[in-house]
């Protein structure tokens, strides 16, 4: 039997990894890294059933500690999920696709629950791994391994472009490096979350949003979406620490689910809960885009999955304001992005592009948040501002490429998070 999420069991102060008076103790758990938990289904590149098998991982932490802790999700998952072992290590820089696929010697840790090797996760629950103690500097990545040795029909996941994984057969947990009997892994599984405990007092910024928040477009597996490059530049300009968590779902909507569940409904579990929470930033878009998306046999398909009753500018507002007020209830500061252009897609209507306009002449004049991050300034076409700067997107004119994430992160201003 596994503790309780919030058991003193997983206090820094009590687990059987901390130093008892370690300086580490004044300072609080944070997240450093997050994915937003997804069901498999046909909205996500789904996960086959699986049995006898190692998932095996890589994510790249924003913010750094000397300790860390890891979620796992069965959050969607429609049988208790038994993980049999679970190790993590620091990425070795110098080998395998994306320098990811061998691990730094001496890092590889076993990951306990409740101090023991071996855990059952009931059906719909997370849980948080034992603190393990492994220095993790800031913007490193990581290996984690989990074996499951028995049937997942239903693996909770999220769709995504970004992650790195691999499944192998049997326990693979104690290898170094990834074996050539493994295969893809098409979306990030199960785990959800990492977090740090730092060295100095450290806060995160969770970001809400959509495609262009989950990166679609950049490079696959090499960490290129803008709120990775925001961490960047927090990172290399000192001062205190911070660490940006990005929870961006392909195709979500702020007051309807469809691709995934909608950003109002989600945001406790996937923003709220975040510990070491300081900062949110809103940066949901698709709301009126489906809502005057005109139907047309190319849309068809793609409407159909995404029911609902069409929203108006006032309703947008009304969920900006919700999700601001939200933020600032669990004293975190509150940001909003403007929407950037999506002319010369299928979606795209003059009225749609027009609602879009009055939402952000709102957020930028209305005095409603802590600060702006101006994403339409920063990607619209002078020529046309309906359209993304065509050295921008990645040929779809809807998201971005490499270059246009890196101009959001760049447009940024860092005082902000001050």
């Amino acid at each position: 039997m596994t503790a309780p999420i919030d058991s003193p069991y997983n206090s820094p102060h009590n687990s059987p990894h901390n130093s008892e008076g370690s300086d580490a103790d004044a300072f609080e758990w944070v997240r450093t890294w997050g994915t937003s938990p997804q069901a498999p289904d046909n909205s996500v590149t789904l996960i086959e059933p699986f049995e006898n098998a190692t998932l095996r991982q890589v994510v790249r932490v924003s913010g750094g500690g000397r300790r860390i802790r890891i979620r796992i999700s069965n959050e969607y998952g429609t049988a208790p999920l038994t993980v049999g072992a679970a190790r993590v290590a620091i990425a070795d820089s110098d080998g395998g696709v994306h320098g990811v696929h061998g691990v730094q010697e001496g890092s590889d840790q076993a990951v306990t629950f409740s101090g023991k090797l071996t855990t059952t996760v009931p059906t719909g629950a997370p849980i948080l791994s034992d603190p393990i103690d492994l220095p993790t500097p800031a913007l490193s990545r990581l290996t984690i391994s989990l074996y499951l040795p028995e049937r997942v029909d239903t693996c909770t996941c999220h769709g995504t472009f970004h992650a790195l994984g691999w499944i192998i057969p049997g326990d693979a947990t104690a290898l170094a490096s990834v074996p050539t009997n493994a295969a893809p892994l098409p979306a990030q599984a199960l785990i959800t979350a990492v977090e740090v405990l730092p060295d100095t007092p450290t806060k995160a910024i969770a970001v809400i949003g959509d495609s262009r928040v989950d990166g679609i477009g950049s490079t696959p597996g090499a960490d290129r979406r803008w709120t990775d490059l925001l961490a960047e530049r927090l990172s290399a300009r000192g001062g205190q620490p911070l660490c940006v968590v990005n929870q961006g779902i392909g195709g979500n909507r702020m007051l309807a689910d469809g691709i995934g569940t909608a950003a109002l409904a989600r945001f406790d579990r996937d923003i709220l809960a975040t510990p070491g929470l300081g900062h949110v930033v809103i940066a949901v878009g698709n709301d009126l885009v489906f809502s005057f998306a005109p139907h047309t046999e190319e849309t068809a398909g793609f409407l159909a999955m995404f029911p609902g009753a069409p929203v108006t500018v006032d309703d947008i507002i009304a969920a900006h304001l919700q999700l601001a007020a939200r933020a600032r209830a669990h004293g975190a500061k509150a940001y909003a992005a403007t929407i950037a252009p999506y002319g010369g897609t299928d979606m795209y209507s003059p009225e749609g592009d027009k609602a879009r306009e009055q939402v952000n002449s709102w957020i930028r004049t209305s005095g409603a948040f802590d600060g702006i991050l101006d994403f339409d300034a920063v990607w619209r076409d002078p020529a046309d501002p309906t359209r993304i700067r065509s050295d921008l997107h990645m040929g779809d004119c809807l998201h971005g490429n490499d270059a246009g994430y890196e101009a959001l992160a760049k447009s940024i201003d860092l005082s902000l998070f001050d």
